[in-house]
């Protein structure tokens, strides 16, 4: 298989569209925790009350759409691999908690990626769908279709005072985590993201990295999303997560051009020694790897780079990570050979776009 092919396997078709202000904003994602009333949450049910809910889905929705969400494959956890389940968690179609659970667990998933409904995760259900770029109010618009649609044929636990009942109180009331992916190396090299991030987490949003809870923030890329999910409406929610990211893209934006107008000559240096870097190295680790690759999409975005893609960097994000360079490599990897076959995939890569 050639790298296109694998590739255009790979990558989720959502990831390869552009939305609004993508040059900072990769992607929007709402997620919903929904459980079955009557049927005792994850974090207390036995196999067999998991197992109801698992054949249900299946029975339910295995290979059913919805609008513009094909064909939902419905994959069982414990079929799969090690280096299959760490996939779909590099693809953030499925949570890290969730590959680590028995037989019972399992995703369904649309066929361009761009909905995928864990089952028996934290929750019965937990229900994710993604946009490209800034579009949180049509994340939220659809995945309010996608919510009733299901609910037609699910009984949800639901409070009238509370709201949606969930096994983490954090999640009760709407049940829902709005974020965004950001892309933010200007803020990282002014260091003014040390004093945003305290800021941030003031107004009732977190901060975290490319993976969510416990994750780093590799090649700058940050995840903001809400940590009140009761007494608020969902559109409320979003509304102060969309405040904060529009200042976010602003501040951004002006310590581009700050960079570019104070240290312009040293920003270019950083921009093609990191591409350099990509271009020819022989062995490379995935930090060093993520930062150079966060230093060129920077490049490509402030037009310094011409002749390579913008959406490199989501590709090259996901290729480089553990779990894709053992499926494409279709064998097992020691650390010190995925920092070679990380290096020969990034080269190839970038040959694609001469």
């Amino acid at each position: 298989m050639t790298l296109q092919q694998f590739m255009n396997e790979a990558i989720s078709p959502w990831m390869r569209k552009e939305g609004p202000d993508s040059d900072i904003v990769l992607s929007s994602r709402i997620r919903l925790a929904r459980n079955f009333v009557q049927v005792p949450f994850p974090i207390v049910a036995n196999e067999e009350d998991e197992l109801r809910i698992y054949d249900f889905m299946r029975e339910r929705y295995e290979h059913v759409s919805f609008q513009d969400y094909e064909d939902f494959n419905f994959l069982s956890i414990g079929e799969l691999s090690g280096v299959e389940k760490r996939v779909l968690v590099e693809k953030h179609l499925v949570s890290p908690h969730l590959i680590e659970k028995d037989q019972a667990s399992a995703v369904l998933i649309s066929k361009n990626e761009q909905v995928s409904i864990m089952i028996n995760e934290e929750d019965h259900i937990r229900i994710q769908l993604y946009f490209p770029g800034f579009q949180l109010n049509q994340a939220l618009e659809k995945a309010f279709e996608l919510d009733d649609w299901l609910e037609e044929n699910v009984d949800y636990a639901f409070d009238a005072t509370r709201g949606y009942l969930t096994s983490c109180p954090t999640n009760v009331g709407t049940g829902m985590r709005a974020s965004v992916m950001m892309h933010l190396p200007a803020l990282v090299l002014t260091q003014q993201i040390n004093r945003m991030i305290p800021a941030i987490n003031q107004l009732g949003l977190v901060v975290r990295g490319i993976y969510g809870e416990g994750s780093e923030a590799l090649g700058n890329v940050f995840q903001i999303s809400n940590q009140i999910t009761l007494g608020k409406t969902e559109e409320d929610i979003v509304a102060d997560l969309e405040s904060v990211v529009h200042q976010l893209i602003e501040h951004e934006r002006r310590a581009r051009e700050r960079l570019l107008e104070q240290s312009g000559t040293r920003l270019e240096d950083r921009i093609y020694r990191a591409y350099g870097v990509l271009e020819h190295s022989r062995i490379i680790e995935s930090k060093e790897a993520a930062r150079c690759i966060s230093d060129v999409r920077l490049g490509i975005d402030l037009d310094i780079i011409k002749h390579v893609q913008q959406h490199i960097l989501n590709e090259l994000m996901i290729l480089i990570q553990p779990g894709f360079l053992q499926q494409y490599a279709k064998k097992s990897l020691t650390a010190n050979e995925r920092d070679v076959f990380r290096a020969t995939l990034i080269r190839e890569r970038i040959q694609l776009d001469k």
